[in-house]
């Protein structure tokens, strides 16, 4: 493995020759997350995903790892980041791009929010414990993980996306605060609409307002290279979204009168 010390992708540290491991790597932007790292050279990529066989696809067709791994199981992602360690010696890039998004409100059952919880939130902390310890020894190390616009914003039709995203937020600036300082660094990926399953099925159910924006997980993985080269904190694939976290900032009143009228034309 390259010696580079992890002070950027650009020209220091590079996504070719790293270790890298994507979680929700079999499917949509997890897995144009490995195409893509895949040709710009990494060392090893390694697939990790719920569906074992999908994964397995995936891994096969760009000459990376798979391992089925449910990320909401502490286990499960401990085997995972032990089989990577004991095959390549460290992990340079982890990347916790696994999620679910559940509609409803309030009313939403226990069990839902919770599933919601574990895999939007813990899967990150469960990731962070266990790949941490080494970053910090070597002073070195990324973590990328796959928030939404919704984190900075919100989602008007899914309580327990908006709430989850938002508090993923949260853990990955804490981690930036953390660990900035001892060579870990942390980037947050917030699209919009990207034509993935979870955009389609909500499509498929008459909410098509970010369609017209929708981007291709190819086109995602194309800006996340960019920013993980920039080191920048906030990826916005859809550059329109930093404009309406500042309208949030500067007038929360007024946009949630606007979120309430976006709301209601498209129930």
């Amino acid at each position: 493995m390259s010696g580079d010390k992890l002070t950027g992708f650009s020209p220091l540290m590079r996504i070719a020759d790293k270790v890298i491991v994507v979680t929700g790597g079999a499917n949509g932007i997890g897995a144009a997350l490995c195409r893509r790292f895949s040709a710009e050279g990494a060392k090893a990529v390694v697939v990790a995903d719920i569906d074992g066989d999908a994964a397995a696809r995936i891994a096969t067709e760009i000459g990376g790892l798979a391992v089925q791994t449910d990320v909401a199981r502490a286990a499960d992602v401990e085997r995972l980041v032990d089989n990577v360690h004991s095959r390549y010696g460290a992990i340079d890039l982890f990347c916790s791009n696994a999620g679910i998004a559940v509609d409803g409100g309030e009313e939403t059952p226990d069990s839902e929010w919770q599933r919601c919880w574990d895999v939007n939130v813990m899967a990150h902390v469960l990731a962070a414990r266990v790949v941490l310890p080494g970053m910090i020894a070597r002073g070195q190390g990324y973590l990328l993980q796959t928030v939404s616009a919704a984190g900075l914003i919100t989602h008007i039709h899914s309580a327990t996306y908006a709430v989850t995203k938002h508090a993923s937020l949260a853990f990955a600036e804490w981690l930036a605060i953390a660990y900035g300082d001892r060579g870990v660094r942390v980037s947050v990926l917030c699209p919009l609409g990207v034509r993935t399953e979870m955009l389609r099925r909500a499509a498929s159910g008459g909410r098509t307002f970010l369609l017209d924006s929708a981007l291709e997980p190819e086109q995602v993985a194309d800006v996340v290279v960019k920013g993980l080269a920039d080191e920048r904190f906030l990826i916005l694939p859809h550059p329109e979204v930093a404009e309406y976290f500042r309208r949030k900032a500067a007038d929360h009143d007024r946009w949630l009168r606007g979120m309430r009228k976006l709301r209601a034309q498209n129930r």
